[in-house]
C-alpha cells in the first residue's frame, strides 16, 4: 500500500492503473470524456488534467499513481482551463439539445452544467454534416461528435470489427466508417456498443417508437408485446432501482396500462429454442456432423459470421432466436386462437439488443411483405414511452404475463447472462444439472465439459466479438476443438447489450446476470422440457423438437454477406483516359475559361498526367447552358470551375 496526497487529503493506492481512478477513490468526480474503463487510454480530451507539484499539468486517466505525489484536482487553472476546452467542443457541437435523442443522458450537457457554463464566446460551426440514418440499428450524426474516439475503440478493441476510425487531420478531422460510407455499406453488425459508449448524441439508438404508439392506437390492430429476461433485471435502474433487481410484472403493467392487448415473456420461446437446439446438438453429436454446433440466439454475432467466417455458416444452429420464434407463432398460430387473421397483429419485441432490430428486417422472417415482428425496441425505447405516457412508476400494481405464452422456466430466463444458453443446453443434456457455474462469469472464454453416454463434451462461452475472432482463429489453425459453443456480441451477454440504461458496465453487468440467476433460484421448474405451456404447444401444432413443422416455424438458414461473391475479379492493365475540351469563345473567355485552362495544363503537368489526359481548346462547345464550359470525356459540364475539373481528374487516378 503506498500513499500520495490530493487536495491536501492523504490518499492510499495499491493496484489503481492511474491517477484517475486514484482520485474517484477518493470521492471526487473528476471530468473525463475520452476515458473508459474498459477501453484503452486515450487522453485526447484533455478534460481530467490535475495539478501535480514537481509536473505541473497532467492527464489523470494517462499518468500512473507514484509515492509521494501531490495532486491538486480543482485549482482555478484547472477551472479555466475545463472551462475552455468544453467551450471549444460546444463550439464545434451541435447544440439542438432539447430535440437531442440523449438529451436526457449526455454528457456534454451534464459537464457545461457542472462547470457553469453559461455562455459559449467561440463562433458556432456553420456547415452540417449529412446524418448517417441507413442503419436499421444505429443513427450517426457527425455534427454532435466530440471526437473522444469511444467508438471507435470499443469497435476495434472490444469488437474486434473497426468499421469506424478517425479520418482527415485538425479542424477537419471526423469519425466515420472508411471512404466517409454509411454504416449499411460496411460491415457492421448492429450491435450498437458503439452508441453504448457515446457520451453525446452523436451515436445514437434508432427508434421504433412512434410505430409502436401507432400500432396501439389503430383499434384494427391485437398489438402483442415480448419482455426479453435482461430487460427485467435493468428496466428499474431508470426508476431508482438497483441493477438485477426484477421488474417483470410491473413492466406488464406498464405496458398494459399504455394499451398494448397481451404481454408475453421471450422466456417462453427461450424454452423453445432449448428444446430445439438440444435436439439439434443430440443429432450432429451423434453423426458426427457440423461440429462445433454454434449458438444463433445473438443476430449480431450470426450476422458477424456472414460477414467474415461464411465457412463456419453451417455450425450455426438452424434455430432462430427466441425473439423470432416468439414472432413466428405470435404470427402464424396465435392469430388462429384468437380467431383474427396474422394481418391484424402487430407484434412488438421489448429487447435490450440494437441488433435485433437488424434481426426483425431480415428477408427470412417476413411472409408477403408481413413481418413476424413489426418493431423492436430498447430497454431506453420502454423507459422513454413510460415517461412520455406519463406513468408514475411507482404508482405501478404488479400484474402477470398472459397465457399461454407467458409461463417460463430458469432455463429460459438465464439466456440473458453470457453461458445462460450453453447452461440451458447442458441441463437438458445431463438431468442430474441444476446449476453449471463453470459457464458463468464475465471471463471473456470460459470452457467446460459435461459427460454424455460416456463421452466427454467440450463446451465453450465466448463474449465479445473480438474473443470470437481470436476462438475461430484457434479452430481454424487446429488449436482449439469444442463439441458446443455459446456466442454473445455484448459484453456480458444479453444483460450487457446497447440498448440498456446507462450506466452500461461491468459492474451493472455482473448485478444484472446475477439478478437473473436469483430469479432462476427462486422457479422450481429448471429445464425447458419442464414447461407445460410449450408441452402444450408441441402436442396442439409441432408434433415434436426437430419435427417439419417445427422446421418450417422454429428454424432458418444464413448465407454468406461478403461484399463480392462470385467468380475472381480480372484487373486490366490498360489506363483508361480523358479527353477535356475547354471551350474559349467569347462568352466563356469573359467568365474565365482561358485561365481555367491554364490552371488544368498546369495540373496535367505537375501530376505527370500527359499520357492519360488529353486537354483541347475549342470555341464553341453547342447545347450549353452557362459559361465557362467543358467537355469531359463527351459530356457538357456547365459553369465549370477548376474544382470540378480537378475533382473528375483526381476520380480518374
Amino acid at each position: 500500500m503506498k500513499t500520495l496526497k490530493i487536495n491536501g487529503k492523504v490518499v492510499s493506492f495499491k493496484n489503481e492503473k492511474n491517477l484517475l481512478e486514484v482520485i474517484r477513490k477518493a470521492g471526487i468526480k473528476l471530468p473525463t470524456f475520452c476515458y473508459h474503463s474498459e477501453l484503452s487510454i486515450y487522453g485526447a480530451c484533455r478534460m481530467c488534467l490535475v495539478e501535480e507539484k514537481k509536473k505541473g499539468l497532467i492527464a489523470a486517466c494517462s499518468t500512473p499513481p507514484k509515492e509521494g505525489m501531490e495532486i491538486k484536482t480543482h485549482t482555478l487553472k484547472l477551472q479555466k482551463q475545463r472551462r475552455m476546452t468544453l467551450e471549444l467542443l460546444l463550439a464545434e457541437h451541435d447544440r439542438e439539445c432539447t430535440t437531442c435523442e440523449k438529451n436526457a443522458d449526455c454528457k456534454l450537457r451534464e459537464l457545461a452544467a457542472n462547470l457553469g457554463i453559461e455562455n459559449i464566446r467561440f463562433k458556432r460551426k456553420d456547415k452540417k454534416l449529412p446524418i448517417d440514418d441507413s442503419s436499421p440499428s444505429i443513427v450517426r450524426d457527425p455534427n454532435k461528435c466530440i471526437l473522444c474516439g469511444d467508438c471507435v475503440r470499443m469497435c476495434e478493441e472490444v469488437q474486434g470489427i473497426g468499421v469506424i476510425g478517425f479520418a482527415y487531420r485538425g479542424s477537419n478531422t471526423v469519425v466515420t466508417p472508411a471512404f466517409n460510407k454509411k454504416l449499411s455499406e460496411v460491415d457492421c453488425v448492429d450491435c450498437g456498443q458503439c452508441a453504448a459508449v457515446c457520451p453525446t448524441g452523436a451515436l445514437t439508438i434508432k427508434s421504433q417508437i412512434d410505430r409502436v404508439w401507432e400500432a396501439i392506437n389503430n383499434d384494427d390492430k391485437i398489438v402483442i408485446a415480448q419482455i426479453a429476461p435482461a430487460v427485467k433485471v435493468a428496466f428499474g435502474e431508470a426508476f431508482g432501482l438497483k441493477p438485477g433487481h426484477s421488474t417483470e410484472h410491473l413492466i406488464v403493467s406498464a405496458l398494459k396500462t399504455m394499451g398494448i392487448n397481451k404481454v408475453f415473456d421471450t422466456c417462453f420461446a427461450a424454452d423453445l429454442t432449448v428444446m430445439e437446439e438440444s435436439k439439434e446438438f443430440v443429432e450432429r453429436l451423434s453423426k458426427g456432423e457440423k461440429l462445433p454446433q454454434f449458438t444463433s440466439c445473438c443476430p449480431a454475432w450470426v450476422k458477424f459470421v456472414e460477414l467474415n467466417y461464411p465457412s463456419f455458416i453451417d455450425n450455426l444452429s438452424s434455430c432462430r432466436s427466441p425473439q423470432q420464434m416468439f414472432g413466428s407463432f405470435a404470427k402464424n398460430y396465435y392469430p388462429k386462437e384468437l380467431g383474427v387473421s396474422r394481418d391484424d397483429v402487430f407484434v412488438v419485441s421489448i429487447m435490450p439488443c440494437t441488433a435485433k432490430k437488424a434481426e426483425a428486417c431480415r428477408e427470412e422472417f417476413i411472409s408477403n411483405g408481413d413481418p413476424d415482428v413489426d418493431a423492436v425496441i430498447t430497454t431506453q425505447e420502454l423507459i422513454k414511452m413510460v415517461k412520455e405516457a406519463g406513468i408514475v412508476f411507482d404508482d405501478l400494481k404488479e400484474e402477470p404475463f398472459d397465457m399461454p405464452f407467458g409461463f417460463a422456466t430458469g432455463s429460459g430466463l438465464i439466456f440473458g447472462a453470457t453461458g445462460g444458453v450453453a447452461e440451458s443446453v447442458i441441463r437438458m443434456l445431463d438431468e442430474e444439472v441444476k446449476e453449471f457455474k463453470d459457464v458463468r462469469g464475465l471471463d471473456g472464454l470460459k470452457e467446460a465439459k459435461v459427460a454424455k453416454n460416456g463421452k466427454d463434451i467440450k463446451i465453450a462461452v465466448v463474449h465479445g466479438l473480438k474473443n470470437a475472432r481470436k476462438l475461430l482463429e484457434k479452430i481454424k489453425a487446429g488449436k482449439a476443438e469444442y463439441d458446443f459453443i455459446e456466442v454473445m456480441a455484448c459484453p456480458g451477454g444479453c444483460v450487457g447489450g446497447a440498448g440498456q440504461p446507462q450506466p452500461n458496465n461491468a459492474e451493472s453487468r455482473i448485478e444484472r446476470a446475477l439478478g437473473l440467476y436469483n430469479s432462476d433460484n427462486k422457479i422450481q421448474l429448471i429445464r425447458a422440457s419442464d414447461n407445460p405451456m410449450v408441452q402444450k404447444l408441441y402436442e396442439k401444432w409441432l408434433k415434436t423438437p426437430d419435427s417439419g413443422l417445427s422446421h418450417k416455424y422454429l428454424h432458418t438458414c444464413y448465407r454468406p454477406r461478403r461484399r463480392i461473391e462470385g467468380s475472381d475479379i480480372k484487373f486490366s492493365a490498360e489506363k483508361s483516359k480523358m479527353n477535356i475540351k475547354i471551350c474559349i469563345g467569347t462568352s466563356c473567355y469573359l467568365n474565365g475559361s482561358y485561365d481555367l485552362f491554364k490552371e488544368v495544363d498546369k495540373k496535367i503537368k505537375q501530376d505527370n498526367l500527359e499520357d492519360r489526359v488529353n486537354l483541347e481548346a475549342t470555341f464553341c462547345l453547342e447545347n450549353c447552358n452557362g459559361s465557362p464550359s467543358v467537355e469531359v470525356n463527351g459530356k457538357i459540364i456547365d459553369k465549370a470551375n477548376k474544382e470540378k475539373i480537378f475533382m473528375l481528374i483526381d476520380e480518374l487516378i
